[in-house]
């Protein structure tokens, strides 16, 4: 073997060697921060993107709203997070904390309850349209689909909108639909 060979021979050896070397790191990186990422990405998923330069989206505004800390943790409960901050539209009829204080002795509690959760996520959902509904819309009075698949009558009363009895009571614009503050939990039939 001449000499040239030789040098040729240990080049392709080391060359070879040092891609398995480096290809064994990589994917033994490359698993490590994978489950890593498909952890995290499973406990948050987009709920967990932290943004605090854009316009808020719907479970922004609920997270940070104090007259919704019962919905945020339902919402939590639920955990139906992830929907709440897709790109929709969305329109929410968020029930005040008030509005969840009225519903009988115990009802909250034992919604949040995790053998409760399919029920709760249900309820939820039902507080929600795949579409971006105005107020001035709503008032015109119509027939609103909901994410459950149920429709629920809209109204203007003595200068008040209502949705399936649920009064109102302000607006917020969200990066990915409408936040409508209600003053009612809409309970929906099995």
């Amino acid at each position: 073997m001449t000499t040239i060979n030789k040098i040729i021979n240990i080049a392709l050896v080391l060359t070879i060697s040092g891609v398995l070397i480096s290809c064994g790191n990589t994917d033994k990186n490359s698993s490590s921060s994978s489950k890593t990422t498909n952890i995290s990405a499973s406990n948050t998923g987009q709920a967990g993107v932290v943004d605090d330069e854009s316009k808020a989206n719907i479970l922004k505004i609920a997270k940070n709203s104090p007259d919704h800390t019962t919905l945020a943790k339902a919402v939590e409960a639920a955990e139906i997070q992830n929907v709440l901050v897709n790109a929709g539209p969305l329109t929410v009829f968020a029930p005040t904390n008030e509005a969840f204080e009225a519903l009988p002795e115990g009802t909250v509690e034992n919604l949040l309850k995790p053998e409760n959760k399919s029920k709760l996520a249900k309820i939820l959902t039902s507080h929600a349209s795949p579409a971006s509904l105005s107020k001035e819309q709503l008032a015109d009075g119509m027939n609103v689909y909901l994410a459950t698949g149920q429709y629920v009558k809209s109204e203007e009363k003595d200068g008040e909108v209502y949705v399936n009895g649920a009064k109102i009571l302000g607006t917020v614009d969200a990066s990915n639909g409408v936040v409508h503050v209600v003053d009612k939990v809409f309970l929906v039939e099995n």
